[in-house]
């Protein structure tokens, strides 16, 4: 999907059937003709994201974490070794990537995790790729959660905090149900209407939508 020059590129990955989102300008490209890109949440296959976006003339410049759940994390080891990307995260959720009970690796029969290169700031603007992002801790779904909003594309990438019409779940590790009500009432419904939320699973919706239907926010 393409909000002017940002493109949008997606990937459903791994056994929960995770949006993993890949975000560049299509008006940009190096002097070998590769676009440069900003990768979020690269849930398994680091190997096939890698080799797909090469071969489509997409380079990973940056791997972003909306939160640290295993689900969302798996390919980022190979895609780091790969690209050669750093992986950043919101700088609560440094211990929850790392630990295997915390991301809930454990409970499905894995041992999984990953050390951010990079911890970010609530309010913290990214910028690299040729785009501007803004760190927006939204806590609830876990308590170092947060989203990326790409205000001049009117782009939210809100990770397990906000989806169609529902919330990420609140009964696991870290989770609060009360903080992620704040957080997507006070933290991410001030955003404009038109804003295109894309989240962890599920459909592209807007934030004019979930304030009007979303049943746990109204």
């Amino acid at each position: 999907m393409t909000t002017g020059s940002i493109k949008v590129g997606m990937f459903t990955l791994g056994m929960i059937g995770t949006n993993c989102y890949f975000v560049f300008d299509e008006e940009e490209t190096d002097d070998d003709g590769f676009h440069h890109a900003i990768f979020f949440d690269p849930a398994d296959k680091g190997q096939k994201i890698y080799d797909t976006l090469k071969e489509n003339n997409i380079l990973v410049d940056l791997i972003l974490l909306t939160h640290g759940h295993f689900d969302h994390i798996m390919g980022a080891y190979d895609l780091k070794e790969l690209s050669g990307a750093k992986v950043g995260a919101y700088e609560k959720e440094e211990a929850l990537c790392r630990d295997p009970y915390l991301n809930l690796s454990n409970s499905y029969g894995l041992s999984t995790g990953v050390t951010p290169d990079i911890l970010y700031k609530d309010g913290d603007v990214i910028k690299t790729a040729s785009l501007s992002a803004r760190v927006i801790a939204t806590p609830g779904h876990t308590s170092g959660g947060c989203c990326y909003y790409f205000e001049d594309a009117g782009i939210l990438i809100s990770g397990d905090t906000l989806f169609e019409e529902s919330v990420g779940r609140t009964d696991f590790p870290t989770s609060s149900t009360s903080e992620l009500i704040r957080s997507v009432k006070e933290r991410l419904f001030v955003l404009p209407d038109e804003t295109i939320v894309y989240p962890g699973h599920g459909e592209v919706t807007t934030i004019g939508h979930e304030k009007r239907f979303n049943p746990f926010i109204i």
